[in-house]
């Protein structure tokens, strides 16, 4: 059967049409070993073919294998372990081997002398292809979630950092392919920091295997959410080859994963600088049209946390960025949008920006994106709004050009999502700034929506809440209409919070609404004197002036009233 040319699907097929694939099974339980291996070798090449891969499964040739695993025979050992690895490319058959227990056989097979040693016997060699085709089945077994804890539970954390200081590189795309597939498990990303696998993965990123290269990314790029390790990507000089790495753009599944790496890499600070220095950013920016939509992501997710640094939202603007990023804000991949808005809203911080935002229609676009049904987007583009309307040169003209928008963003206010409310509360505190928007607003009933929210205790939504209610204050008889609709006494509780933000937000709401009498009472009752006596020796000058200036409007109600009473 050998002498065929076993890689063609026509053969593949034949074997199994002629009863060929019941022979070979039925040869795996054979005590003749040569008969095993022969029957092994031609498996795991027609396994290669996803319709025989699910007849071997059929015929109960995982369990077989599996029990091939315990063999003494190192040769059954590695082609039984490839074999797997061919087959288990699809559900049912990943969950089978894991209930036979073929994962801790597998795992068990990873346990071999370092290969980077100098004379290894013939014997060591064979060990180590052992680990290799364990380390491949592994890999097919790891898209599963369960068979991810199944890895670790029999100990292949550690096995597999031994393997990535293999100097091989047939060994390691195995290893790292399984690294990054289980990265997504929040276990792994942190035992790959404390087993200091970042600096194996960061080293291998400039060998010249893009297959190695890709999955080494991709464990980045899963594991840079925290902070330690894009500390650590950036101590063993990982940026610079990232930053090198975004050149090979024909690759499209190597670029999605060096810009996801790079994206979430700078979120810290100090890492944008380097890649500043690297000049990453031109090449970012070159990279916002004719890419897949994965790519999209996280080239504009980067470009967003880089945008974060003021003289980087010019490099954005002199590398012709802005347009492409405003002609993302039409499209409809959710990721993408909540990306591109934060990025478009990063870039409206600067004057020179927002002017081109608002020649292409920028800002009427992140508006649109508020009727979107994706509450991330919905929060994203609130939050892109807010420095729109602080930078555009008539921002309240701009505002109520949009037909239907004011009255979109006070509907908002009836969101149950928590970021949705937040960013829609400091859209509102902007837009009131607008005499004759407030006014608009006040119609669409701001207020009564605001008032409903002051029970809430989440520190972010209380800042921008008391904000907006400060700025609402200033039209008509709101003031009075925030204390009849019951928002001044949760308020004070506000200056309870640790968040000194909260502290400032919230004694300027408080001084005015302490312009009305009743709310004045209500504040007293509440307590709220000695709060704000304690913020007025504060060193931030707007909390202290606001505290002050309240307390003295209680004050002023009080002698009143003694007055009034004693003559």
């Amino acid at each position: 059967m050998r002498d065929f040319n076993l890689a063609q699907e026509t053969c593949q097929l034949a074997i199994r049409n002629v009863g060929g694939l019941d022979v070979l099974i039925n040869l795996l339980d054979t005590d003749e070993i040569k008969c095993k291996i022969g029957s092994l070798k031609i498996l795991k090449e027609i396994s290669r073919n996803s319709q025989i891969r699910r007849a071997i499964a059929d015929l109960g040739g995982l369990q077989t294998m599996v029990k091939i695993l315990d063999s003494p025979d190192k040769d059954l050992k590695f082609l039984a372990a490839e074999t797997i690895a061919n087959v288990a490319k699809f559900r049912r058959a990943r969950r089978t081997v894991r209930q036979h227990g073929g994962i801790k056989r597998l795992v068990g097979l990873l346990d071999c002398v370092p290969d980077n040693s100098a004379n290894l016997t013939s014997e060591q060699e064979k060990d180590i292809e052992v680990a290799r085709c364990g380390a491949l089945a592994l890999w097919s077994c790891s898209k599963s979630t369960r068979n991810k804890e199944a890895i670790r539970k029999a100990g292949g954390i550690p096995l597999l950092a031994q393997l990535l200081k293999s100097p091989h590189e047939n060994m390691l795309i195995p290893v790292v392919g399984t690294l990054q597939e289980c990265a997504s498990e929040q276990s792994y990303r942190i035992a790959i920091q404390t087993e200091e696998m970042i600096k194996d993965l960061v080293k291998n990123l400039s060998r010249e295997n893009p297959e190695l290269q890709m999955h080494c990314a991709s464990a980045i790029f899963k594991c840079a959410e925290d902070i330690v390790t894009r500390d650590l990507v950036r101590q063993y000089d990982g940026l610079k080859p990232l930053a090198t790495l975004l050149s090979m753009s024909e690759n499209k599944q190597l670029l999605a994963a060096t810009t996801g790496a790079i994206w979430k890499c700078s979120i810290s600070i100090e890492n944008v600088a380097k890649f500043q220095e690297y000049k990453a950013l031109e090449t970012l920016v070159g990279l916002l049209t004719d890419q897949p939509e994965e790519v999209l992501v996280n080239v504009v997710g980067a470009l967003g946390e880089c945008a974060q640094e003021p003289s980087n939202r010019a490099v954005i603007r002199r590398c012709g960025g802005i347009q492409p990023l405003v002609n993302l804000l039409t499209g409809t991949n959710q990721a993408l949008l909540v990306n591109v808005t934060k990025a478009v809203g990063a870039c409206a911080t600067e004057p020179d920006n927002m002017a081109i935002i608002d020649r292409l229609d920028g800002v009427r676009l992140l508006w649109s994106l508020l009727k979107n049904q994706n509450p991330d987007v919905q929060a994203s583009a609130a939050w892109a709004i807010c420095p729109c309307i602080e930078n555009a040169k008539d921002a309240g003209e701009m505002v109520r050009s949009f037909v239907g928008g004011l009255e979109l963003i006070v509907n908002l206010l009836k969101s149950d999502n928590k970021e949705v409310l937040a960013g829609v509360c400091a859209a509102i505190a902007r837009i009131a700034k607008d005499e004759e928007n407030l006014a608009v607003i006040t119609d669409h009933g701001v207020v009564p929506m605001l008032a409903k929210l002051a029970s809430t205790t989440d520190d972010k939504l209380r800042r921008h809440l008391a904000e907006a209610i400060a700025r609402c204050c200033m039209w008509g008889s709101n003031r009075v209409s925030f204390g009849e609709a019951g928002a001044v006494a949760p308020l004070v509780q506000y200056l309870n919070s640790q968040d000194t933000s909260v502290h400032r937000a919230t004694a300027q709401a408080l001084f005015q609404l302490s312009r009305d009498p009743n709310n004045c009472i209500t504040m007293h009752e509440n307590a709220v004197v000695k709060l704000l006596l304690d913020m007025v020796g504060s060193t931030d000058e707007v909390l202290q002036e606001a505290a002050a200036g309240c307390v003295a409007n209680i004050r002023r109600l009080a002698l009143a009233n003694e007055k009034a009473r004693y003559g």
